[in-house]
């Protein structure tokens, strides 16, 4: 494998780029289609549970670890996930969400199998210094590829139609399988590290009794918790507040994109130079702070000018906090069990964030937007100075507490 940086970076950017293009369309484009068919926040909401593959990851987590080279599962789960996009192309859907919805649970199962040989990938190619600049890019290029795929093909079907759409998305995932063909000399763990055969279905539990892991848990899904109910319905809040398809495009596809950009490298930054706690701390509340112009809006206080100060603080200040978030993830996973361990805390996170997003929506549908946010609002602080004070009393597996003492305060 080659071990310069910038080839892990290329390589790295490209898988997590290729992962958040169709999660960018079918959580942020769809939505905003949905909607405007006429569907209630709580189907909308409800789309969720085709994302269960990213919250099973970590069933298959340990064959990952266990069995072949990451190229051989990377590869040619790519390409899959593209001949896939290219197949939707030439789909007659008419106005029907079925298609669509069986592509999102089969694009959700090539993509989670693909995270967990990546994220391992990641933790094993990445030293400690090196962590906070690889989730800076991580988060950078899986922001990018959201909205790319939430923004920029909400443009093209608006102006070409889904084939047109579809064919876009299936050459942007052609394009990040080719830095996955240098990748070479990689193993999915040492033989000496990986654990007995009878462990491989229930090798997650195995790693799930680690001390200190399930508190650890709890804490990371607070974190994102009271975030995740309110960006979750961003979209649909948009469309109701009468912006056009090619509005919400420029505004998540330009400015999102931009944004999400800085979001990642400030966001790295401040992990490497500042250190864990500083970074989990400011990052956190000013993520929380970015979701007050959307609230403004909510109350009727203010106009566009706020939203676009909503959309700027969502993918920068959010990007920021979720690298943050990311790194800590990464102290936390073992590098001889990395697929299995980071996956697991990834799992977590996507069902705290899918409960949050129902959360979200029956708060809303029954209350309103504003008392949603409100909800939010104080969820997402309380979550960020929790995580914060129960890691600096000694919380979470001796791994973390290692690296905490060291870097963190």
């Amino acid at each position: 494998m080659n071990g310069s940086r910038s080839y892990k970076l290329l390589l790295l950017g490209s898988l997590y780029l290729a992962q958040g293009l169709p999660y960018g369309f079918f959580t942020q484009a769809l939505p905003v289609l949905m909607r405007e068919a006429g569907l209630s926040l709580k189907a909308i909401s409800a789309t969720s549970l085709l994302f269960l593959p990213w919250a099973l990851k970590f069933l298959w987590a340990p064959l990952v670890d266990r069995t072949g080279t990451r190229r051989q599962w990377i590869l040619p789960l790519q390409l899959s996930a593209a001949l896939g996009a290219g197949v939707l192309a030439f789909v007659d859907i008419g106005n029907s969400f079925g298609a669509i919805f069986a592509a999102l649970l089969l694009f959700n199962l090539l993509a989670a199998m693909q995270d967990v040989a990546t994220d391992g990938l990641a933790v094993r190619l990445l030293s400690e210094q090196e962590r906070g600049l690889g989730n800076g890019l991580q988060v950078g290029a899986y922001r990018l590829g959201m909205v790319l795929g939430g923004g920029w093909l909400l443009w093209v079907f608006a102006k070409s139609g889904w084939q047109t759409m579809f064919l876009a998305m299936s050459g942007l995932l052609l394009l990040t399988c080719l830095p996955v063909l240098f990748l070479r000399g990689d193993v999915a763990e040492s033989h000496a590290s990986r654990p007995p055969l009878r462990r491989l279905l229930s090798g997650w539990a195995w790693r799930l009794r680690q001390p200190g892991l399930l508190a650890f848990i709890g804490l990371i899904c607070a974190y994102k918790f009271g975030d995740s109910m309110v960006s979750s319905l961003i979209g649909p809040f948009l469309k109701d507040y009468g912006l056009s398809k090619e509005e919400i495009a420029l505004l998540k596809g330009t400015l999102g994109s931009v944004a999400g950009l800085a979001g990642a490298a400030l966001g790295g930054w401040t992990a490497w130079r500042l250190g864990r706690r500083a970074a989990l701390l400011g990052c956190g509340l000013l993520q929380t702070l970015s979701l007050l112009p959307y609230l403004v809006v909510a109350l009727g206080w203010g106009g566009k000018q706020w939203i676009w100060a909503g959309c700027l603080g969502e993918h920068l200040l959010g990007g920021m906090a979720t690298v943050a978030l990311f790194t800590l993830m990464m102290d936390a996973s073992d590098p001889d069990h990395a697929g299995t361990d980071y996956t697991l805390l990834a799992c977590a996170v996507v069902i705290g964030t899918g409960l949050a997003s129902f959360t979200g929506a029956a708060i809303a549908d029954a209350a309103g937007y504003a008392p949603m946010m409100v909800t939010g609002l104080l969820l997402s602080a309380a979550g960020c100075i929790t995580l914060v004070v129960r890691l600096d009393r000694g919380a979470g597996p001796a791994r973390l507490r290692a690296v905490w003492a060291a870097r963190g305060p």
